[in-house]
């Protein structure tokens, strides 16, 4: 990215090393999630969090797997555009989710079909092996509501004080992390979850899960 790649006055001094580091993992994230089929076309946004108060987002209308560093705006956490594209309409979504949580620095908002599917068949996500345990650990949920809207972000972001993984009625999920690469990791494993349970329930079973005690011991090598 170039200083003359960036519009409107001021873009460059927005973009800086730091922000400039973080689309630079975004769009390699962005392919990734459509390979895996976690979004199609437009669906799904994404935002790393810059310092304590900007963050870049994803801007309205990419494809994930064809973005490029002009299709990103910087924001403050007070919702001002400071360069850049014009940011997804679920920008809300991102900026209220960093503002109850300070640990978090990326969030991967994508378009999972067997999480999105289960919650909408009122069926829980169970987390079955090691890495849904110890990755997801818990997931919350928000009903239905508008794309973009206060209702959807404010829902969001109160369960994120919870849970680092959020699945929104008919709609998407949520993940969190203290890096894209965390926050993307915790978004396959909770549609790798979500897939594990539909499998199971294929098979009829219904209670199968991670055993509960051994919730306290969870390491990864």
């Amino acid at each position: 990215m170039t200083d003359t790649d960036l519009a409107p006055s001021g873009a460059a001094a927005a973009f800086d090393a730091r922000a400039r580091e973080l689309v630079a993992e975004l769009v390699g994230v962005g392919s990734d999630i459509v390979a895996r089929g976690l979004a199609l076309a437009s669906g799904g946004n994404l935002s790393a969090r810059i310092d304590e108060e900007r963050f870049v987002v994803t801007g309205a209308g990419t494809w994930l797997d064809r973005l490029r560093p002009e299709d990103f705006a910087v924001m403050t956490l007070d919702g001002e555009v400071l360069a850049g594209a014009t940011p997804s309409s679920e920008w809300k979504l991102h900026q209220r989710s960093y503002a109850v949580r300070p640990d978090v620095r990326a969030v991967v908002h994508v378009h999972p079909q067997h999480a999105v599917l289960l919650d909408a068949l009122g069926r829980d996500i169970r987390l079955i092996t090691l890495d849904h345990a110890y990755y997801v650990r818990s997931i919350g949920r928000t009903p239905f509501y508008p794309n973009g809207s206060d209702e959807l972000a404010d829902s969001a972001a109160e369960q994120a004080r919870e849970h680092d993984c959020i699945v929104m009625g008919h709609h998407g999920c949520s993940a969190l992390g203290d890096s894209v690469a965390m926050a993307f990791r915790r978004a396959l494993n909770l549609e790798e979850a979500a897939t594990t349970t539909y499998r199971a329930l294929l098979l009829g079973d219904t209670s199968t899960t991670f055993p509960p005690e051994d919730f306290a011991a969870l390491h990864h090598a």
